[in-house]
């Protein structure tokens, strides 16, 4: 990978990184359902005037939007509202990468390989030791639903990869090849609907205008970082990346996401953890690294052992 094409990828996993943070800054003057709302909705607009619809049917825009905007990021959103630190939720929604494994074999008939498996159990056993809540303070105490409603999240990000693929796939059957980023742009007029109804359903109508009418500087920056860092910049250059080089050499850098979430979050919100969260986190950490780059590492010792074996 080129310098200048590594250092746009280490700014998108920073960006990525510390979007947890900022979520956690943004619902200390907004509620969360209104948060992700405001969130799709200036996503898409004016996105929608220059970037041209996606080149698969509707009802892929409408399952992805849902699955993300409803599913995924109102889960997180809520889940971190009730108690769920920013660090730690930057770990465990990487377990959306277990969930993509998961739902393939379902959906997409693939075969799950033993170093996956194997992962899967690992980080698993990390999820346990995050979510134990052996701290002495709110800050390191996670309630069981923040913590659930997280691995909820990462489920239906996972569940909206399987989405894409099949987009793409669609796209590919007639010769065409599928724009992320329209997709992400034109499937967020989806979601503002939806998280304003289970807005009125957590709050009083007086509680959201006042959220509204009484934006302060913080808030506007959590909204503003949220469209334009998280998303636009950071889908368009991930996907810029992804049609330079294999996805090989783009999706294992994704792994930083979690090392510069619990930083900012350190640093920003004194999040303090306990020794077992932490830990945990590197486990959940290490599962991943054995599901993506297990079977790599095994063919590399092998060769190196025929190579050392007399003969061989």
């Amino acid at each position: 990978m080129r310098r200048k094409d590594l250092i746009l990828a280490l700014l998108v996993v920073t960006v990525w990184g510390a979007n947890f943070t900022v979520i956690k800054l943004g619902l200390a003057g907004v509620p969360s359902m209104l948060l992700v709302a405001l969130r799709y909705t200036f996503t898409a607009l004016p996105a929608i005037a220059f970037i041209k619809r996606p080149n698969v049917e509707w009802y892929y825009c409408l399952a992805y939007g849902l699955t993300v905007g409803v599913g995924q990021f109102a889960c997180l959103f809520y889940a971190m509202e009730i108690g769920m630190p920013a660090g730690i939720a930057s770990v465990v929604m990487q377990s959306q990468a277990f969930f993509t494994l998961l739902l393939g074999v379902v959906f997409l008939r693939e075969v799950m390989r033993q170093e996956q498996v194997v992962g899967l159990v690992v980080a698993s056993v990390g999820l346990y030791l995050v979510g134990s809540n052996s701290g002495v303070d709110a800050l390191t105490s996670i309630p069981p639903a923040a913590l659930i409603l997280t691995a909820a999240g990462a489920a239906f990000w996972g569940l909206s990869n399987i989405i894409v693929r099949l987009a793409a796939d669609r796209a590919a059957s007639r010769g065409e090849q599928l724009n992320g980023l329209s997709l992400l742009v034109w499937s967020s007029l989806v979601p503002p609907l939806p998280l304003l109804a289970l807005a009125l359903m957590l709050n009083t109508p007086e509680t959201l205008w006042r959220a509204l009418s009484s934006l302060n500087a913080q808030s506007i920056f959590a909204v503003v970082y949220l469209v334009v860092g998280a998303t636009l910049f950071g889908f368009g250059a991930w996907s810029n990346l992804l049609s330079k080089y294999p996805a090989s050499k783009v999706a294992p850098l994704s792994l930083l996401v979690p090392v510069t979430g619990l930083i900012t979050a350190q640093i920003v919100l004194a999040e303090q953890l306990t020794k077992v969260q932490w830990l945990g986190g590197l486990v959940i950490l290490f599962g991943l690294a054995i599901a993506n780059f297990g079977q790599a590492l095994a063919q590399r010792f092998q060769r190196a052992g025929k190579r050392l074996t007399p003969g061989g």
